[in-house]
């Protein structure tokens, strides 16, 4: 098999940026000519081994960065934007859209966010007429969807907030839940577990932290966790928020409630312990969360972090959908991407975990571009702990490309060598250009439609 060539531009072009070096003085100590240095940093020559070598001996650089970029991911934001039937008209190739991401990517973010706004400005005029001249009718990015996309482009891992959690769990000990509740109390908070519905309640007047004696243990840790990270760690969460530059205080306000989420799912699942575990059993979801003392979504979630800079994990993606299928958590850390804009491919095991609940579902998928995948899908339930109250109900699925299938134990037993075995699923039906889908709901963009009133096949038309 031909070796892949690594196209970075983007990447040498950053690098060379963030240390203040001109394209003479990167290439003197890269070991190449200046022409060299061009043309790669322009895609037109692909990363040599030297260079490669180079970045890491002479910059430390963690050269797996250059081949994990945001390529893939803008690119797959960006056929989504243009499966707007605006530009229904103007649709470019695949390959230029490629070449957008890879060449310009601040352009092609550029681009997503402009989207953003005019999509936003187009659905409050059509639903509220009476925000016509008012100040908040500015086409911005929503708070959420701004949020979405930090994590989103930061790979779903911050460094500073990770490797604090971690000292703070190696502190700890054995006994977490303990140490958060002495590290609360030290601020001169006192924990109490109230019969309550909310999960977590400050008392600032009190100095009273509450938190619900019905939800689970693993739950009621999380929350402790997560008030540690807004007491003791606010001067590290507010200047990550300084870095990000939101461009509203509720885009802030909810960020900063994210990163103290993240800060207790990596104090609950450090780092380097939980990684060096998660090998030995081959990710089995079920022996992390007895080990850890972690929900399942915990695990999963926690498990698509794994990114950090010379000690990276299994690349997966994660997804949580409710029952009506749309998504309300989502990351990955592999080529694969969701669907930015509505639910994801109804062929996904995520969406028959609703039938089977209580069990794994394992799924041997292929993507249009020929990657193939594993996936193991479950539901889970969030009972509010109490008769009448309503219980959550979502699917989770976790997967990673199938040439890391033995590092899982759900790999087992499936037979990865035939082509048959291999499902075909897609990102969202506007762009998928499969032609015999039985599940689409809308014909694809960039493909002619037939239409034969003399036949009926499984769809109305036929996709050339």
């Amino acid at each position: 098999m031909a070796t892949q060539k690594l196209y970075a531009g983007a990447k040498l072009r950053e690098q060379r940026l963030k240390i203040g070096h001109t394209q003479k003085d990167f290439a003197a100590r890269l070991g190449v000519s200046l022409p060299y240095l061009n043309q790669m940093e322009n895609n037109n020559r692909p990363v040599s081994t030297t260079v490669v070598l180079a970045l890491a001996s002479e910059f430390g650089m963690d050269v797996t960065e250059l081949s994990s970029g945001d390529t893939e991911r803008l690119t797959s934001d960006m056929q989504e934007v243009l499966a707007d039937p605006l530009f229904a008209s103007d649709m470019p190739a695949l390959a230029d859209v490629r070449l957008a991401a890879s060449n310009a990517p601040g352009l092609a973010r550029a681009f997503i966010a402009l989207h953003q706004g005019y999509r936003q400005a187009h659905e409050r005029l059509a639903s509220l007429d009476e925000a016509l001249g008012r100040e908040d009718a500015r086409p911005t990015p929503s708070p959420w969807e701004e949020v979405r996309d930090f994590f989103h482009y930061c790979d779903n891992y911050i460094d500073a907030v990770d490797r604090a959690a971690e000292r703070f769990a190696e502190r700890a000990g054995t006994d977490i839940r303990r140490a958060a509740i002495e590290a609360l109390s030290a601020t001169g908070l006192t924990v109490s577990f109230t019969d309550m519905d909310a999960q977590r309640m400050l008392d600032r007047a009190g100095r009273a932290l509450h938190i619900s004696s019905r939800a689970q243990p693993e739950t009621q840790t999380f929350q402790l966790l997560l008030q540690v990270a807004l007491t003791q760690q606010n001067a590290l969460l507010e200047a990550t928020l300084d870095l990000a530059r939101f461009h509203s205080p509720a885009a802030r306000d909810i960020a900063k409630i994210g990163l103290a989420n993240y800060f207790a799912g990596a104090a609950l699942l450090p780092y380097r312990a939980f990684q060096a575990r998660a090998q030995e059993c081959r990710h089995d979801l079920e022996v992390l969360a007895q080990h850890f003392g972690a929900s399942i979504e915990q695990i999963t979630h926690r498990l698509s972090t794994m990114q950090r800079p010379g000690a990276k994990g299994v690349p997966f993606f994660f997804v949580r959908v409710d029952q009506a299928g749309t998504i309300t958590k989502r990351h990955s850390a592999t080529r694969l991407q969701f669907a930015r804009f509505g639910g994801a491919c109804p062929l996904w095991n995520v969406h028959r975990a609703f039938e089977t609940p209580g069990q794994f579902l394992r799924q041997l998928a292929e993507t249009p571009d020929g990657v193939r995948y594993i996936s193991i899908a479950r539901d889970i339930s969030k009972s509010a702990g109490r008769f009448g109250a309503p219980t959550r109900r979502f699917a989770l699925a976790l997967g990673c490309e199938v040439r890391h299938a033995s590092q899982l134990v759900y790999a087992d037993g499936l037979d990865l060598s035939r082509d048959s075995a291999f499902e075909p699923i897609g990102i969202s039906c506007r762009i998928c250009d499969r032609k015999n889908c039985h599940q689409r709901s809308v014909p694809p963009l960039e493909r002619n439609l037939v239409v034969d009133p003399d036949r009926r096949d499984v769809l109305p038309y036929r996709v050339d």
